[in-house]
């Protein structure tokens, strides 16, 4: 083959890819932005206090349909902590959530079939509820009040009264969520996914790896072993499992990858470390390895009884043709992604503009503003988490978090920095300048 054939295969393959994960990822975007608007993690907060098990399970139950990925839940699950749910119900969320979402669902189902999606959900609920049992046993707690190490809380409310006012319906919220915020918090990461997927169709022969691979121990340790240091979402994963899958991995060591890689990386297992402690961390991690084990080797098994039945959708109809409605859904979804990123870009400017002069309006009297440099913020939940915990803080009347500049504003009355910056770094993120 030429070089401009291998770049129109390329072209082909990712365009594929593209045009079949559309409609699911579509139809995922819409249920995500409803549930992020009606299942807010200030609603979750006020639902994971308390002893026993009954507090873990709500907590992974919850956190499965919540469409946040493996940085966006740390903020999240360091706040339900400081707000008093128990070390292992923040533990069981960090598990279960980052591994699912209601968008990450659709389109697994989509692309690889009901076996493959119901799996993978269950996956998460017993890995959650597991691991979040087992730190509950070895390191009991009781539902508590927040204590010094979580960071200051001032008169903290989680009452939908004291919810920043919004003026809009709950519906355009959800729709502006889930057709602008979220592919933008992901476009980078899908794109990504889809691209290597493409290359892989494109250049490597199908069962390149089945020799050598395929099912078992060795390519479920090795797709664990890719997946836990590795960055990515539970959506933007699934091109890549089905790359891996083009080469000869079996569906469940494709699975191994889809629950390790999302669950667990660098900044996840750090955070873990920190807020809940060394003990916790290792039964994270343990939890993780072996459950994705446990449902590697389950849903083999499964498909192998299932026979067609139960293979993947992706590799039963590769070789059909795209209908019109994919392809237009396709177009839909470059465009979205095109747009919130283009979108990001431009207010940057602006962004950058308004915190040089942070502080310089008019304040009441006694009142001060503090700006704080943060570092670790990669989409709109961080930033929302960052701004939550910093309104909490003792003085603060008002904060504003820019996701662009790294920013946050803040507005009060003897505000204190370095307790402002222990608020930051309680949720993951750390105070630079």
């Amino acid at each position: 083959m030429t070089l401009a054939e291998y770049l129109m295969q390329i072209v082909v393959e990712v365009w594929s890819v593209t045009a079949e994960m559309a409609p699911y990822l579509l139809f995922g975007f819409l249920m995500a932005g409803f549930v992020a608007v009606f299942l807010s993690p200030e609603w979750v907060e006020r639902h994971l206090g308390g002893r026993g098990i009954a507090p873990v399970f709500k907590a992974v139950v919850l956190g499965i349909p919540l469409p946040l990925c493996s940085c966006s839940v740390i903020p999240v699950a360091a706040s339900i902590r400081n707000h008093g749910a128990s070390r292992g119900a923040t533990t069981g969320f960090l598990l279960a959530t980052p591994q699912t979402g209601v968008d990450s669902i659709v389109a697994t189902w989509g692309m690889m079939g009901p076996v493959f999606a119901i799996f993978r959900a269950l996956a998460a609920f017993v890995t959650g509820l597991v691991g979040g049992g087992l730190v509950s046993v070895l390191e009991p707690d009781a539902s508590r009040e927040p204590d010094a190490a979580d960071g200051p809380r001032g008169n903290a409310c989680t009452d939908s009264c004291c919810a920043d006012k919004n003026t809009e319906s709950r519906w355009k919220r959800g729709l502006r969520y889930a057709f602008v915020t979220l592919p933008r918090d992901i476009g980078k990461a899908l794109a990504v996914g889809i691209l290597v997927a493409g290359l892989i169709a494109a250049l490597l022969p199908p069962g390149l790896f089945v020799e050598y691979l395929g099912g078992g121990l060795l390519a479920m340790v090795l797709m664990m072993v890719v997946g836990i240091p590795l960055y990515v979402c539970a959506t933007a994963s699934i091109p890549l499992a089905l790359g891996f899958m083009h080469l000869g991995v079996s569906p469940g060591a494709a699975l191994v990858f889809l629950i390790a890689g999302p669950a667990t990386n660098a900044a996840t297992l750090a955070t873990v470390f920190k807020v809940l402690g060394k003990r916790t961390a290792v039964v994270y991690l343990v939890t993780v390895a072996a459950g994705s084990l446990a449902a590697g080797f389950a849903l083999d098994g499964t498909i192998w009884m299932l026979g067609e039945l139960g293979m993947p959708v992706h590799h039963m109809a590769h070789e059909m043709t795209i209908a019109w409605w994919q392809h237009l859904a396709g177009v839909v979804l470059i465009a979205l992604i095109a747009s919130s990123l283009w979108g990001d870009w431009r207010r940057n400017p602006g962004a950058a503009a308004r915190d040089a002069h942070a502080g310089t309006g008019e304040t009441g009297p006694g009142e001060g503003a503090v700006v704080l440099q943060i570092e670790g913020m990669t989409c709109e939940h961080c930033s929302n988490s960052v701004a939550r915990g910093l309104r909490d803080a003792p003085g603060v009347t008002s904060a504003e978090v820019d996701l662009a500049t790294g920013r946050a504003t803040v507005h009060g009355a003897h505000l204190d920095p370095a307790a402002l910056s222990q608020v930051v770094q309680s949720l993951g993120y750390e105070v630079v300048g």
